[in-house]
């Protein structure tokens, strides 16, 4: 998880996409044309192994854009696959 909001703050879509699984895998995530966002913190809330090779991590992650701060409130879900981890889906929390 860590590593993937890394790659967030990078722009690193090429890890982004590789460490996502291919059955929910987007074609393009586009984070060049999306407004200019300063990441500011990610807090893991849980994570639990829920199954041999299977995991959940709850998240926050604080951003601004434009001098607004926003964050990100969710749970994720990861399959292990060949050794690695890869990103499913997550839900999104509101407030």
């Amino acid at each position: 998880m860590r590593s993937r909001y890394t790659a967030y703050t990078l722009k690193r879509e090429d890890y982004l996409l590789a460490t996502w699984h291919p059955e929910s895998r987007p074609a393009s995530l586009e984070l060049t044309g999306q407004p200019a966002q300063q990441w500011l913190g990610l807090t893991v809330k849980r994570h639990e192994q829920t199954a041999a090779d299977q995991a959940i991590v709850e998240f926050i992650a604080r951003y601004k854009i434009n001098g607004r701060a926003h964050r990100l409130h969710e749970i994720s879900r990861f399959v292990r696959e060949y050794e690695l981890w890869l990103y499913v889906d997550g839900e999104i929390l509101h407030k």
